[in-house]
C-alpha cells in the first residue's frame, strides 16, 4: 500500500512510494506528529539518481521488518536534496560535524522539533564484517537513547545547532590587504596539490575540479599581463599550464567522460580517471562545458574542443526538454545494475565493428578480456594521446552509439532546477562563442527565457523547481547562478543577435535587486540560502564554501564586480567590496574551499573587460579576433550612446584605452 509520498511530485520521493515505511514529505505536518507523539525524526535524504540510494532502499526500506522498526520507533521522513537543498544543506553539515564524513544516502535522527543529534550515510541490513553497523541495530540502538537519555540527546542538539549556527560566520579577517599578489600567489597552493601523474587534486575519489580550474585559469592572465614587465614570473604561468592540460586531458580520455555519447559522469572512484560513479548530473556538465571551453580559446588544443562540443551535444540531445529547459539527472543505474548501459566487452565491439576495426577500438580504448570494471566488463577509456587516434575512430564511436541505444537506458530524472539550468546557460553561452556555435548560444538564450518566462514572479521572485509550473520558493543558487547566466549571455549577444545586450543586462539587474532585498544580511556581510520569507528551519545558513557546485556567495561575487563595470553603478561595487572582505580569512587560511569565490576576486584585480563598438555594420571581426585570444571575463557591446567615440574601444577595470577603427589593433 503506497506510502505519503505517492502524490508527490519529485521522482525520487515516488520512486520510494510503494516503500513498507510510512514515510512522509519534508513539512509541517510531519513535525506536528512528531512532537504530537513524542518521536524522534528520521530525516533520510537523497536523489533519485544516487546508486547507494538505490541499493539502501532494496536492502532495508524494501525490508517489511526494516521497516516496521522504523514505522513503530520513528516519524519517518524522505526528502529529495535537489528539492530542498535548503534542509539538505543543514543535515549534511550535521552530519559532517557527528562522523566527520558526509555523502548520500544520507540518514539523520532529530528531535521531535527537527533538531538533528546523530546520523550517518549508508547503513548495511546486516554485519558483514566490515565495521558498519547494521541498521537495525542502530534504529534499536538510538530509539532507546532517545527514551533513556533525552536530556543529553536535547544537549548534543543543542550544540550542533549553536556549530551550525557558527558556521554561516566567515573566518576571521586576515591580516593585509587582499591585493592581486594575494591573490595570484594562492594559486601556488593549488598547483601543489595537484596529482601530477593523472590530474585532479587529492587522491581518489576524484571529483571533476571545474571550479578550481576557472581559477587557475584566470591566475594565468593575471601572470601574463605580469611577465610582460617581470619575466620571473614564467615558472608560475608554466605550472599553471602543466596543471591545466594534465587535469583536463585526464579527464578526457578517461571513463570519466562517456566516450561513447558523451558528456561527464560525477565522479571517478580511481585516481586514474577510469571507472565512474556513474550519474551524469546536469550541474557538473554545465561547469565542464564552460571550462572545456575556455581551455580550447586559451590553449587551442582539439581535444579540449572536441570533448566541449560532445559534451553540448549530449546535454542538448539528451538533457533538453520540450519547453527549452534542461533536466537534472541520469541515473547511475539501468536494470538494477550500476554503469550496465555504459560498459563493453570485446565480443561486442568486434560483433558491432568486424574484426578488424573491433580490435583495433578496443586496443586504444583498454577494452580487454579481463575488463577494468565488474564481470570482465570495461568502461572505455583512451589510452593513446595522440589526437589522431581519436579522430580517426570517430565513425567507430557512432557505429557504437547507435547499438548502446538499444539498450536499457538509465532512468531520467526529469525535474527542472533553476540553479542547475543556469550553469547549463552560462556554460552554452561561452560555448557557443568559443566553438563560433551560434545554435549553441541561441539555446543558452531560449533556456534562459524559458527560465525568465516560467520560473519567475512578475515581482521577480524565482521557484527552486519547475514540474510543469513553478513551485519551491527558490535559494540562493538560483538567483546568482542565474544572475551569471544572464551575464554570460550578455557578454556575447551583441555579436550573434545586435541589439539583444540590453535586454539580458536588464534581467541581470532585476534580479541582482531582487537576491540583494530578500537573501542579504542586513547587519553583516553576506547573502543567506533562504530568503527572508523563508519556511523557518532550525537555522538560517549563510553558504561560503564551494562544493559540487559554487557557492551562492561566490556567484555574487562574480555577479556584482561585473554589474559595476558594465553600469557603472557604486552600489554594485560596495556590495562587492563588502562581501569581498568576508572572503579574507578564508584566503589565508583554507583558499582551496572558495575556488569560484577566488576566481571573481582575480578577475576583478585583473580588469574586467568591457569592450564597446559603435558605428560598426557587426561585431563579426571583432569576434574573429577575440577567438584568437586567451579567454578572459570580457563583454562585447555594440553602444550608439552620444559620448561613445566611433569605432572599438576596449576597457580593462578602470582604464580605457584610445578607441580604434580595426578590433585587432586593440590587442597589439
Amino acid at each position: 500500500m503506497p506510502n505519503q509520498l505517492v502524490n508527490e511530485k519529485s521522482l525520487y520521493l515516488r520512486q520510494h512510494a510503494d516503500n513498507p515505511v510510512n514515510w512522509h514529505p519534508w513539512g509541517e505536518e510531519a513535525l506536528a506528529k512528531a512532537k504530537a507523539e513524542d518521536k524522534p525524526l528520521l530525516v533520510s535524504i537523497g536523489y533519485s539518481s544516487c546508486h547507494w540510494c538505490h541499493v539502501m532502499e532494496h536492502e532495508s526500506f524494501e525490508n517489511q521488518y526494516i521497516a516496521q522498526l522504523m514505522n513503530e520507533h520513528f516519524i519517518c521522513i524522505k526528502v529529495d536534496r535537489e528539492e530542498r537543498p535548503d534542509v539538505d544543506q543543514i543535515y549534511m553539515e550535521a552530519v559532517q560535524m557527528i562522523t566527520q564524513r558526509g555523502g548520500w544516502p544520507l540518514n539523520v535522527f532529530c528531535l521531535p522539533d527537527g533538531r538533528p543529534f546523530f546520523g550517518g550515510t549508508y547503513f548495511p541490513p546486516e554485519d558483514r564484517g566490515n565495521g558498519m553497523v547494521p541498521w537495525p541495530q542502530v534504529l534499536i540502538r538510538v530509539s532507546e537513547f532517545f527514551k533513556r537519555n533525552r536530556d543529553q540527546l536535547e544537549e548534543n542538539a543543542e550544540n550542533i545547532v549553536k556549530n551550525l549556527d557558527a558556521s554561516s560566520t566567515p573566518l576571521a579577517s586576515a591580516d593585509g590587504p587582499i591585493d592581486r599578489n594575494v591573490l595570484l600567489n594562492t594559486s601556488r597552493e593549488f598547483t601543489r596539490r595537484h596529482d601530477d601523474d593523472y590530474g585532479g587534486f587529492g587522491a581518489a575519489p576524484k571529483f571533476p575540479p571545474s571550479m578550481a580550474l576557472n581559477y587557475l585559469i584566470q591566475v594565468r592572465q593575471g601572470w601574463r599581463e605580469i611577465s610582460k614587465k617581470d619575466t620571473s614570473v614564467y615558472p608560475a604561468i608554466d605550472r599553471i599550464d602543466a596543471v591545466m592540460e594534465t587535469t583536463l586531458t585526464g579527464m578526457a580520455q578517461g571513463g570519466l567522460f562517456d566516450q561513447i555519447g558523451g558528456g561527464f559522469a560525477r565522479y571517478s572512484v580511481d585516481r586514474y580517471w577510469i571507472i565512474p560513479h556513474f550519474e551524469k548530473m546536469l550541474y557538473d556538465n554545465g561547469l565542464l562545458l564552460d571550462i572545456y571551453s575556455r581551455a580550447w580559446l586559451t590553449y587551442g588544443k582539439p581535444l579540449y574542443k572536441a570533448v566541449a562540443e560532445e559534451t553540448a551535444r549530449w546535454a542538448l540531445r539528451e538533457m533538453r526538454s520540450e519547453n527549452g529547459g534542461f533536466y537534472s539527472a541520469f541515473d547511475a543505474d539501468s536494470e538494477g545494475e550500476e554503469g550496465k548501459f555504459y560498459v563493453w566487452k570485446p565480443e561486442e565491439i568486434v560483433e558491432v565493428l568486424g574484426e578488424e576495426e573491433g580490435k583495433r577500438f578496443c586496443q586504444a580504448y583498454n577494452i580487454t578480456p579481463a575488463g577494468n570494471f565488474e564481470h570482465g566488463f570495461s568502461n572505455p577509456a583512451l589510452t593513446e594521446s595522440d589526437i589522431g587516434i581519436r579522430q580517426s575512430l570517430g565513425l567507430a564511436r557512432a557505429k557504437l552509439f547507435r547499438h548502446r541505444k538499444g539498450r536499457v537506458p538509465p532512468g531520467l530524472d526529469k525535474k527542472q532546477l533553476t540553479s542547475w539550468n543556469s550553469l547549463m546557460i552560462r556554460s552554452l553561452a561561452e560555448a557557443g562563442f568559443a566553438l563560433d556555435r551560434p545554435d549553441l548560444f541561441a539555446a543558452a538564450c531560449t533556456a534562459a527565457d524559458f527560465i525568465w518566462d516560467n520560473a519567475r514572479t512578475p515581482d521577480n521572485r524565482l521557484y527552486s523547481v519547475y514540474y510543469n509550473e513553478g513551485s519551491v520558493n527558490a535559494y540562493l543558487d538560483d538567483y546568482a547562478f542565474l544572475a551569471e547566466a544572464l551575464l554570460a549571455i550578455v557578454a556575447y549577444a551583441d555579436i550573434f543577435q545586435p541589439g539583444r545586450s540590453k535586454r539580458y543586462l536588464k534581467r541581470c539587474e532585476a534580479i541582482t535587486q531582487s537576491t540583494l532585498t530578500h537573501f542579504k544580511d542586513p547587519e553583516a556581510a553576506g547573502f543567506y540560502f533562504t530568503s527572508h520569507d523563508h519556511e523557518s528551519l532550525i537555522t538560517r545558513k549563510k553558504e561560503w564554501w564551494d562544493g559540487a557546485i559554487p557557492s551562492g556567495n561566490a556567484s555574487m561575487l562574480h555577479v556584482l564586480s561585473s554589474l559595476y563595470y558594465l553600469t557603472l553603478e557604486p552600489a554594485y561595487q560596495e556590495a562587492f567590496l563588502e562581501l569581498r572582505q568576508a572572503y579574507s580569512g578564508s584566503i589565508a587560511r583554507n583558499p582551496n574551499g572558495i575556488p569560484h569565490a577566488l576566481g571573481a576576486l582575480v578577475a576583478d584585480s585583473n580588469g574586467i573587460e568591457v569592450i564597446k563598438a559603435k558605428d560598426v555594420a557587426n561585431l563579426d571581426d571583432l569576434a574573429a579576433v577575440l577567438r584568437q585570444q586567451p579567454w578572459v571575463k570580457r563583454f562585447c557591446l555594440l553602444s550608439n550612446e552620444s559620448e561613445q567615440p566611433p569605432g572599438y574601444q576596449r576597457c580593462i577595470g578602470t582604464v580605457c584605452l584610445l578607441p580604434v577603427d580595426k578590433p585587432e589593433v586593440m590587442f597589439q
